[in-house]
């Protein structure tokens, strides 16, 4: 039991909530055998959103801030471990991306911060466990993100031939695109997802995480002006590779466009923000011939969104993930169970035409216990 068994853990930009999903990866197949969200206790939320919009912290309370987050990661997996009656040595690897807190794939020193202490998760499920995916790929030239592409792209492999056109498209915090269809394999951000929509919301009333439906965006109208401000920012005229999160969109970029429109409501400029997203999505897929758009992550629930996508697209066939067999909330947490064995198995994790590496190479960094006994070895290769 469990021979081919991974645990991905993802917990996204916009901080709803902790994703782990059990995967199993026997001969190359992909099945999601069981998952669960744990939601944030709230205080670890504020500090984590504390952390991302000031950008400072003591170092005693970013150490702690890590082991906080681990012992809550630990306590998803080992709940999610007991309904499936398994343990630890079941679980062939954890694959953990770590709560992301700063990006930062350009200038002289790039690197991607993420909130991790890989040796609390490990030693408090007894599982291996595999975290820092993207600094082997910032440390050779890449943005370090996305990552998820090739998994996409095996993952739906037996669609690719059925569609003129194939794209997932993940709607977080950050939205980011695959396009499966055609090489070579393409991927990258298109922009905000939900995270300005989120802080709006969020500023009127802490307590209401998301929009539901996007039913308060549908109450209002779009405002041209600041949607053309909006749009004015250089990221969307960027080319692939590309790559962003909080520390471009965050609170103060929005402030810095609403101080011009002091009399706009408060639908309104949530309407305005989410005809943003749509927009920034639409524009990515311009040059490609109309096809099928896979839809998961938390935006895959907001009605307004994607009807206001799907004006925009007509002519394309957009479906949920879990239309398709595939839950749409674990698809991120799925795809870090596949960069870990990915992974052990000395198998590239990134693809450097998405990324813009020199090379694809192995990512990810392993923190072994000596009493698990997971099928990998990482010397049997050099025997």
């Amino acid at each position: 039991m469990g021979k081919h068994y991974y645990i991905g853990i993802m917990s996204g930009t916009s901080l709803d909530g902790i994703d782990v999903a059990l995967v199993a990866m026997p001969n190359n197949t992909i099945s999601l055998l069981g998952a669960l969200e744990m939601p944030f206790e709230p205080k670890l939320r504020r500090d984590i959103l504390a952390l991302c919009q000031t950008q400072t912290i003591a170092l005693r309370d970013f150490g702690q801030l890590c082991v906080r987050l681990s012992l809550a990661y630990a306590k998803a997996v080992n709940q999610l471990l007991a309904q499936h009656q398994l343990n630890g040595n079941d679980i062939c690897a954890i694959g953990c991306h770590g709560q992301t807190v700063y990006h930062l794939p350009g200038g002289p020193y790039p690197f991607s911060m993420q909130l991790i202490n890989a040796s609390v998760l490990a030693a408090e499920t007894g599982i291996t466990t595999i975290s820092d995916f993207r600094s082997m790929d910032l440390a050779l030239g890449g943005q370090g993100a996305p990552l998820v592409p090739p998994f996409h792209q095996q993952l739906f492999e037996h669609l690719q031939q059925q569609y003129s056109a194939l794209v997932l498209l993940n709607i977080g915090g950050i939205a980011n695109v695959s396009i499966l269809s055609g090489q070579p394999l393409v991927g990258f951000d298109t922009g905000p997802g939900n995270v300005l929509m989120d802080l709006w919301l969020q500023q009127q009333n802490p307590e209401q995480l998301f929009d539901h439906n996007g039913e308060l965006a549908a109450k209002g109208q779009v405002c041209d002006a600041l949607l053309a401000d909006c749009l004015a920012d250089p990221y969307f005229a960027l080319t692939a590779p590309k790559s962003t999160g909080r520390e471009l969109f965050n609170f103060n970029w929005l402030q810095q466009k609403l101080i011009h429109y002091p009399a706009l409501c408060f639908e309104d400029v949530l309407a305005t923000l989410s005809q943003l997203t749509a927009i920034s999505i639409s524009q990515s897929l311009t040059h490609l011939s109309p096809g099928l758009l896979l839809v998961c992550g938390g935006g895959a629930k907001n009605s307004h969104l994607l009807h206001n996508i799907q004006a925009l697209l007509p002519n394309w066939q957009i479906e949920l993930t879990t239309n398709f067999g595939v839950d749409g909330d674990f698809m991120e947490a799925m795809a870090f169970a596949w960069l870990a064995k990915q992974c052990l198995e000395r198998q590239n994790g990134n693809d450097m035409l998405v990324t813009g590496a020199s090379r694809n190479e192995i990512l990810g960094q392993i923190c072994q216990l000596k009493h698990h006994q997971w099928q990998g070895d990482l010397t049997k290769d050099q025997q």
